[in-house]
């Protein structure tokens, strides 16, 4: 466990010889390693950064903790997950490892089992671990098939009230497109989402309606000041290409609200050509895509042959950040039919994310994606860097270095919120088990 007790009780202290990324140090002009850490002594009082400044020998000030090189970063920022859905795993876990797998067992246990008591256990089981971890922010997804709609909105904003100050909760609705053809139905969860200050969201693929179906969804959008986010091209289809028809509608809308878009799996499968015409329109549509690297690894080019997989499902993060595209990373499904694992851990995230996507040759600014980027499109202030004046909302780890850090789970972190340790007690698993029966 981690030794909170290096973090002082008092409202003010220094942490001597932090290393922090200088893309995510405000300000970032401090001398870099060819890793991009700089050596800082960070200043704490009454729950901010007071002052940040390149580290310096000079004796030992009082209230002060010697890091000796060890890693801080900013408190993570998780932007797409389905804490809903969460620890589903042993009462209907997925019968072979596919997609359709997944979404069968997925309808099958909703439609059964997704009370109001059942939903907000596991939503708060969730935020537990995803607190213990360090993560300061996050959105989840919610199923808003009818009648889970009238059930897990009402419980998502009782978590958000229950966990303001620990954890910044953001929920945006989740349906298949083809469902905003009944629009009776689709302008209630519009003015439903509206109401609870959520995010309009919906699974997109290539119905032939596609582009009808876009417009009404920006057009609500726009109607009712809501940002969108998406789930497209979770697939190996080659024509998959809806992430081009939503950056295309929100060019055809001029759409000036933020566009957050889940997997795009399919680009990695799919010629040049078509390639840069999509991330063209990205680009000018000024989009924001997040891979999800530990799911889609799970279920993409899943065989039940007895043959390996022969693609890792992830979508094209270095061509779209060559292209200005802003990009996250993210933990997605928990311990459901679509992914078996997890803890909504961003570092075991961010730690698979650059060894299946080569996040290290350079290691450049992709630390970004875990904390300032997805803040950034989830519009949260002050989130996801290290500042003067900014919250003391971070996490101290024992590495030194990339390979220390990304080598280990370092599970004896420490995670501090508003200058003070917190307690790091993760739930038991049996915890759940009354729901499991």
């Amino acid at each position: 466990m981690a030794d909170s007790s290096l973090i002082p009780k008092e409202d003010s202290f220094v942490l001597l010889n932090a290393r922090l990324h200088s893309s995510l140090t405000v300000p970032s002009q401090f001398p870099a390693d060819r890793d991009g850490f700089i050596l800082a002594d960070v200043e704490v009082a009454d729950g901010k950064i007071a002052r940040l400044q390149p580290a310096e020998e000079r004796d030992l000030p009082s209230r002060a903790v010697e890091l000796a090189g060890r890693i801080v970063l900013p408190c993570f920022v998780d932007c797409h997950t389905h804490i809903d859905k969460g620890h589903i795993w042993p009462r209907q876990p997925n019968p072979d490892g596919t997609f359709l797998g997944a979404l069968e067992a997925t309808d099958a246990d909703r439609s059964s089992r997704w009370n109001a008591r059942d939903v907000r256990q596991r939503m708060d089981f969730s935020l537990r671990c995803a607190y213990a971890h360090g993560t300061r922010a996050l959105r989840t997804h919610i199923d808003s098939i009818p009648p889970q709609e009238e059930i897990s909105w009402p419980v998502f904003e009782e978590m958000r009230e229950k966990w303001r100050g620990r954890i910044d909760l953001q929920a945006a609705c989740l349906f298949s497109i083809e469902r905003v053809a009944d629009r009776k139905w689709f302008d209630r969860l519009v003015r439903r989402v509206a109401d609870a200050g959520g995010v309009l969201g919906a699974v997109t693929y290539m119905v032939p309606e596609l582009d009808a179906l876009l417009d009404t969804m920006f057009g609500a959008a726009m109607a009712h000041g809501l940002d969108l986010d998406f789930h497209a091209d979770e697939t190996h289809a080659l024509e998959a290409i809806s992430l081009r028809k939503i950056s295309e509608a929100a060019l055809r809308h001029r759409f000036e609200g933020k566009i957050l878009v889940g997997h795009c799996c399919s680009l990695a499968r799919q010629a040049e050509g078509e390639v840069l015409r999509t991330l063209d329109k990205a680009a000018e549509a000024g989009v924001t895509v997040v891979s999800l690297p530990l799911c889609n690894l799970y279920l993409q080019d899943r065989r039940t042959d007895g043959t390996t997989p022969r693609w890792r499902g992830v979508t094209l993060l270095h061509e779209m950040k060559a292209r200005a595209i802003p990009v996250c990373i993210a933990s997605d499904n928990t311990r459901d039919p679509f992914y078996a694992y997890g803890d909504l851990d961003m570092l075991e995230v961010y730690r698979a994310a650059t060894r299946i996507l080569h996040l290290d040759h350079p290691v450049s600014d992709w630390p970004r994606a875990m904390t300032a980027t997805p803040a950034e499109v989830m519009r949260l202030d002050g989130a996801g860097v290290l500042q003067a004046g900014g919250p003391a909302d971070f996490v101290i780890f024992k590495g030194r270095s990339w390979t220390e850090l990304l080598s280990r789970p370092e599970s004896d972190r420490i995670v501090v919120r508003g200058g003070r340790a917190i307690a790091r007690d993760l739930p038991d698993y049996a915890e759940l088990d009354g729901l499991m029966v």
